[in-house]
């Protein structure tokens, strides 16, 4: 069974002004951008049991904060202080400032007054010599990798003004064997490739998996039994189930932003058209009734819209309509084929596939068709996936290997910048970001 391990307690002891004295200047230009500057010192410990923590959390924060693109951690060869030096003396920040820190962190490994670990860390302005965060989390030691990822997800939001991302998880479709015969199973790991778990045995073919955005559930496409069926997943328990026994082929599920609902496709009859059901009373309701094939639905964040693909007019393009299924309109008018759509969970913007000219694309436009940008591409290049503050987006890039395929998870800031190719055990494609862990 997997379960998220939890926080026993968590305090927040110093809060700085909410002015940050120098925010960060960004200047983006075709998929350019530097950097900040930042120092991530190892821990202060406070005995010999708890060294391997202080250096191990601080590095899980520092490649954290180096995988966005938008910091740039010092080499600790550049480092004035040393941990214990920080944590008796204070930082010095002139000669911090002397190396190029702009803003650093700091922390110590202790044992509480009631035996427990405690990890705290502060975030310091170096400029202009202020302390931004202070925070401490009591807990055991083998959730280390957690604190971690709620440390880093406070220092970037501190920094940059926007939520952070790096206390979520990935699900996927883990793959391999010859291109004939790929084994595919279903699996979860933590956003940095960490804890990484199967949730499938293989026997059966699996595909398409998507988050919940509120719940510990996965809904995906399975052809166990033999009949492609959507199924849902509870992570917490174990329990496998499906969603209905439709008369027809049921595919592209992806769950409404309340976690109440599972809009999908159903082919029935040589027909393919978009259908919604609610979870709790598992009543179906039709968006779609139109002679063209329609699927890959994405709800917009405020529930009121879905954008999917079609190709009624006589292309494959991507059309929004309202969530009951009145005023669809067209969003897409360019050369080549459109797919996959998604929603950004900010509303602002659809991410979405490309093929053209023998080449695949993945891009974002607005809701209203405007502003168009392909950020990367490949000869395969598919199934982009939101970070749950809508700055990063996952997919996966295929190439041809012979009787073989080599399928690998990427990710890429929406300017085109930053992409990062996601290492897992074996082969993986169609991945799906999970909301912050609870």
């Amino acid at each position: 069974m997997f379960r998220l391990l939890s926080l026993l307690s968590f305090i927040v002891f110093f809060l700085s002004p909410a002015v940050f004295a120098k925010e960060m200047e960004a200047t983006i230009t075709q998929g350019t951008f530097k950097p900040r500057p930042i120092a991530v010192s190892s821990f202060h410990a406070e005995n010999t049991a708890f060294e391997k923590l202080a250096r191990d959390i601080p590095a899980i924060v520092r490649e954290n904060l180096e995988r966005s693109g938008l910091f740039r951690p010092i080499n600790s060869n550049a480092f004035v202080q040393t941990p214990d030096s920080i944590f008796r003396e204070g930082v010095r920040f002139p000669e911090w400032r002397a190396t190029g820190t702009e803003t650093m962190v700091s922390g110590s490994v202790v044992k509480d007054d009631k035996g427990r670990t405690r990890v705290e860390f502060r975030l310091w302005d170096v400029l202009s010599e202020q302390q931004l965060i202070g925070m401490a989390y009591t807990t055991t030691s083998q959730n280390w990798r957690r604190i971690a990822h709620i440390m880093s997800d406070e220092i970037y939001k501190r920094l940059t003004g926007e939520e952070g991302y790096f206390d979520t998880r990935i699900v996927y479709i883990s793959e391999k064997g010859p291109a004939h015969k790929r084994v595919k199973r279903l699996a979860i790991m933590d956003q940095d490739g960490a804890n990484h778990k199967y949730l499938t045995d293989g026997s059966y073919l699996v595909l398409t998996p998507r988050f919940s955005p509120k719940t510990q559930r996965i809904t995906y496409m399975s052809y166990q039994g033999g009949r492609p069926r959507v199924y849902l997943y509870d992570i917490n328990t174990g329990r496998h189930e499906v969603l209905g026994a439709f008369p027809g082929m049921t595919f592209a599920p992806r769950f409404s932003p309340d976690g109440q609902s599972v809009v999908m496709s159903i082919a029935k009859n040589g027909n393919t058209d978009i259908f919604v059901m609610n979870l709790n009373t598992r009543a179906v309701q039709r968006m779609t009734s139109n002679r063209a094939i329609e699927t890959s639905p994405s709800y917009s964040p405020d529930s009121r819209r879905i954008v999917f693909e079609s190709d009624r007019g006589g292309s494959q393009q991507l059309y929004i309509m309202n969530v009951d299924g009145s005023g669809v309109n067209r969003i897409t008018f360019g050369k080549g084929r459109y797919a996959n759509p998604v929603w950004s969970p900010r509303g602002d913007l659809i991410a979405f596939t490309r093929m053209y000219q023998g080449k695949f694309y993945i891009g974002v436009l607005r809701p209203d068709g405007s502003g168009e940008r392909l950020i990367t591409s490949a000869y395969h290049v598919e199934g982009p996936s939101w970070s749950p503050n809508g700055r990063v987006l996952t997919y996966f890039k295929e190439t041809p290997a012979g009787d073989h395929r080599s399928a690998r998870l990427y990710t890429i800031d929406i300017t085109g910048y930053n992409e990062r190719w996601l290492k897992t055990p074996k082969d993986g494609s169609d991945p799906a970001w999970s909301p912050l862990n609870p």
